[in-house]
């Protein structure tokens, strides 16, 4: 099984081309951010992008119209990223029926503990501070894969891989259905990084970076994923 590559990209004016990019790039997913004012899981450079967007006018309807734009564009899966607030305000069902409308596979919500609405189907997350239990119940309810968080803190690059991904990696398969895809998010964002996650884990995620990048134009974002593509399919 090929390992995959997630770009985060933040909603905005821009983002339909930067998807386009980062889909010709190699991307087999693309996560959209929808802002927030409060982004507790996120690092600097996601709160600034999501600081620009909201002063774009990207609320919620805005921002699934972006992505209606981008699913329009490319044929990737796409995946919200939205905060529980958001989605509390606009309505839990309004808005996974438009999301779906607009091109949606599924949805992740990064403050919505595992048990809380469970008829709200979504990705879940797991981290290293994740209890076994947890860990089962995510894996058992989780919508398409499971994602793990690499860390402990928010989003942003680091200088090297966090070492508790093998840990984690280890006790989520251990827990976890056999065939359940396991992604890396959290703190990847050079090529060689996402080549040892992906040696560890089924799919790469990769945010900060590629934002950072895409403030250069989408033909630099296109060439940064071609850079993690080619280092992801050199995984073992």
């Amino acid at each position: 099984m090929s390992k995959k590559l997630v770009i985060f990209l933040m909603s905005g004016r821009e983002t339909p081309e930067l998807a386009a990019a980062a889909a010709q790039g190699g991307a087999d997913l693309i996560e959209l951010g929808f802002p927030f004012s409060d982004p507790l899981a996120d690092g600097p450079v996601i709160r600034r992008a999501a600081e620009r967007a909201l002063s774009e006018g990207m609320r919620t309807k805005a921002c699934l119209e972006c992505l209606a734009e981008i699913r329009g564009r490319v044929q990737v899966p796409l995946v919200p990223f939205v905060y529980s607030a958001l989605l509390e305000a606009y309505g839990h069902e309004r808005f996974v029926a438009d999301a779906a409308s607009a091109g949606a596979s599924a949805i992740l919500v990064p403050d919505l503990p595992v048990d809380s609405h469970p008829e709200l189907r979504r990705i879940q997350l797991v981290a290293p501070t994740s209890t076994d239990e947890r860990i089962r119940l995510a894996a058992e309810t989780t919508d398409g894969w499971l994602y793990l968080v690499t860390l402990t803190g928010t989003t942003g690059a680091r200088a090297e891989l966090s070492s508790a991904l093998a840990g984690l990696a280890e006790r989520a398969r251990r827990l976890a259905p056999p065939e359940l895809p396991l992604y890396a998010g959290f703190g990847i964002s050079t090529p060689e990084q996402a080549r040892a996650a992906a040696e560890i884990a089924d799919g790469v995620i990769v945010g900060s970076r590629a934002i950072e990048v895409a403030e250069d134009g989408p033909e630099q974002l296109r060439r940064y994923v071609s850079s993690l593509r080619t280092a992801i399919d050199a995984a073992r």
